[in-house]
């Protein structure tokens, strides 16, 4: 992309306004360290306004009341709208969070539209009404739209985040104020540009980009129902402690340390590519990183090999050049963070055996080399912090038990899986992990099925029936009317 995008206008209540100050957003291209854009920053008089208008257009709007087939087709045009900017959009984001293009258009950009179609297609499906059974005459059970909700979404992958919660919510009648994150400032317009010329009614989808303060404001706002959020364990607790205020219902979708566990009879010739794509995704910076690799002491020095061999070929470079697979970090801030792990990592006895500095060949960008670490104990900080970055720890196991229990030895619960070549074996492991999600011989990610972690790693389940049941309110009706 080339030269600076400037935007003057807020999206809010479904129109794009001035906004309440003249403070600016300057998005910075993490692989130059320039500037490529410059947005307006929401403040609260901003929120004030958009929680205002999906107050109003929720209490007396036609959404929440709009017949579900209605509402599905003004969905469907703007699910259409952002689906033709799929190209744009992965290059977008990948010139602002810094993700390897072919990741950026399969998931920052392709995976958004695909969360939004799998809820329109499920939805006229999904049990709205039911019966139960009551004293005499049957109980009517009603599933209603919470109200307004605040999404906070992180940056890392903004629009996937965003539409893990306006696509539920949206189909459960209500109406929301999106907070993004200053990164992708640029990005959030194509949301809110598909919203306009859908013709989303009035005050059902506001887009405000903003950094903390603002969405602490938000959270804790009288006229929010729910918050949902996306973002790190010290901001989860913030924002679910500002939701305590109006007793705001919450979803939270925090960190992960994610353990991968390779059992001694997995096929190391499959097990190992199948397990790299999980390990750093999107430079590393994605919650459910495989980070943690749990290798049996009988095979150890071959499956730390095997991985580093696989680490020396990743291509680290432009994220907008094809051939990348690892690109920068986000910001200086995150590679300064990601550095000081990794030192931290080797004055805790760690070895080094890949990477662990910046590409010599790059000499401008905030890039970290893919980073392997061997003789790890589950007891050093690079085994116990989310880093969010290119660095993966292997750490030896005796045998079933004692990988069940390092893996389980986390604050965290998002991920994992595990390796075998006996399915009944990966399975009975499977089921002892205190963890949201598991791959067995590999990894992937069902839209039909719940998302979320165990401890630390949230609260409440996004996807699946699950992810829309977040975004509804269960009305019982007694009905004692003699015939």
């Amino acid at each position: 992309m080339t030269g600076i995008q400037t935007r003057d206008k807020l999206f809010i209540g479904g129109a794009f306004v001035a906004p309440s100050t003249d403070r600016t957003i300057e998005v910075v291209s993490p692989a130059t360290g320039q500037v490529i854009g410059r947005t307006p920053e929401a403040g609260p008089e901003d929120v004030d306004r958009a929680v205002a208008a999906a107050r109003k257009a929720f209490d007396e709007g036609a959404w929440p009341r709009t017949d579900l087939a209605e509402r599905i087709d003004v969905l469907r045009r703007f699910l259409g709208l952002y689906a033709a900017r799929m190209q744009e959009t992965g290059v977008q984001i990948a010139s602002e969070v810094g993700s390897p293009i072919q990741w950026s258009l399969r998931a920052q950009a392709g995976a958004p539209a695909a969360i939004m179609d799998y809820y329109l297609t499920m939805a006229p499906d999904f049990a709205w009404e039911r019966e139960v059974p009551g004293a005499g005459r049957p109980v009517r059970v009603r599933q209603e739209p919470v109200g307004v909700v605040a999404a906070i979404v992180a940056w890392n992958a903004p629009h996937f985040i965003s539409f893990s919660k306006l696509a539920p919510a949206l189909v459960a009648g209500c109406t929301i104020v999106l907070k993004v994150s200053p990164e992708n400032a640029l990005s959030s317009y194509v949301i809110a540009e598909a919203a306009a010329e859908a013709g989303l009614p009035e005050g059902v989808l506001s887009v405000l980009p903003a950094d903390r303060e603002p969405s602490a404001y938000l959270s804790r706002h009288p006229g929010v129902d729910k918050v949902a959020f996306t973002g790190s364990v010290a901001a989860g607790k913030s924002i679910m402690a500002s939701a305590a205020t109006n007793l705001a219902r919450v979803t939270l979708e925090l960190g992960g340390k994610s353990a991968a566990i390779i059992l001694d009879d997995a096929e190391l010739d499959r097990a190992i590519p199948a397990l790299m794509p999980h390990l750093i995704p999107n430079n590393g910076q994605v919650c459910i990183s495989m980070t943690r690799v749990l290798a049996p002491r009988s095979r150890y020095a071959e499956i730390v090999e095997g991985l580093a061999d696989q680490f020396r070929a990743m291509v680290v470079g432009d994220p907008l050049d094809p051939a990348t697979t690892v690109g920068p970090l986000v910001s200086e801030r995150q590679r300064e963070r990601v550095e000081g792990y990794i030192s931290k990592g080797i004055a805790e006895g760690a070895r080094l055996v890949v990477g662990g500095g910046r590409p010599a060949h790059l000499d401008q960008g905030w890039y970290v080399e893919p980073t392997l670490f061997a003789d790890v104990d589950n007891s050093m900080t690079i085994a116990r912090e989310e880093i969010f970055g290119p660095v993966v720890v292997v750490i030896p196991f005796d045998d079933d038990d004692d990988a069940v229990r390092i893996s389980n030895d986390s604050d965290y619960g998002l991920h994992g899986s595990v390796f075998s070549a006996d399915e009944q074996r990966a399975l009975a492991i499977a089921n002892r992990l205190r963890t949201g999600n598991v791959g067995i011989n590999g990894g992937g990610l069902s839209f039909a099925a719940p998302f979320g972690g165990y401890k630390k790693s949230g609260i409440g389940r996004e996807f699946g029936i699950e992810g829309l049941q977040a975004y509804l309110e269960s009305k019982t009706i007694y009905n004692s009317t003699r015939n």
